[in-house]
């Protein structure tokens, strides 16, 4: 599979089928802490204020379409935390265990280390095995849990916490350059 798909920069035409996806996991999994579908809006929105410095990743299957996406936004609003941004990757349910995620991350990953960011940070459902799995082969170590911060499915759900350092400790961070002067040369 990996081979018969192209990454793309997601355009506002892909965002209807990325937020299927989310909403797909969202209703049938605990992975999505969404508890009711997210309107198209809401993302759209979210798509157009954080792009130009958080890429929106697309895998597109030559005969299928958009089979999966992967995301980054900011970690926490306040300035310090510039340096580190959150990831998200959802695949369609048919295209589970076909290494999607992987090509996802082997565009993503690199893009994000030439942008300038430091660290990456993954929330993942404790015990959600393919995606501690997929995270781990990224170079992605557990860091932390938090504990009963979802209800979702008339049970408690954990939060792992997962990092991935791009940038050496003892270097002071540079300025972030936009996704579309990295993208150029990916």
């Amino acid at each position: 599979m990996p081979h018969e798909i192209k990454i793309d920069l997601a355009a506002q035409s892909d965002l209807p089928r990325v937020v299927e996806l989310s909403n797909w996991a969202a209703k049938h999994t605990p992975a999505n802490f969404a508890t009711q579908p997210e309107p198209l809006e809401q993302w759209v929105a979210a798509w157009q204020e954080t792009r130009q410095y958080h890429p929106w990743l697309v895998a597109r299957s030559l005969d299928k379409g958009v089979i999966g996406f992967a995301k980054t936004s900011p970690h926490r609003s306040r300035g310090a935390y510039r340096w580190t941004a959150e990831v998200s990757v959802y695949i369609d349910p048919e295209s589970h265990g076909k290494g999607v995620g992987t090509v996802l991350y082997r565009t993503l990953i690199p893009l994000l280390r030439a942008q300038g960011y430091v660290t990456l940070l993954a929330g993942i459902y404790a015990g959600h095995e393919p995606s501690e799995r997929l995270h781990m082969r990224a170079g992605f170590v557990r860091c932390g849990t938090f504990h009963r911060v979802g209800w979702k499915f008339d049970r408690w759900c954990d939060v792992g916490y997962w990092e991935l350092h791009l940038q050496p400790a003892e270097n002071a961070p540079r300025a972030l350059r936009p996704v579309s002067e990295v993208w150029a040369f990916s």
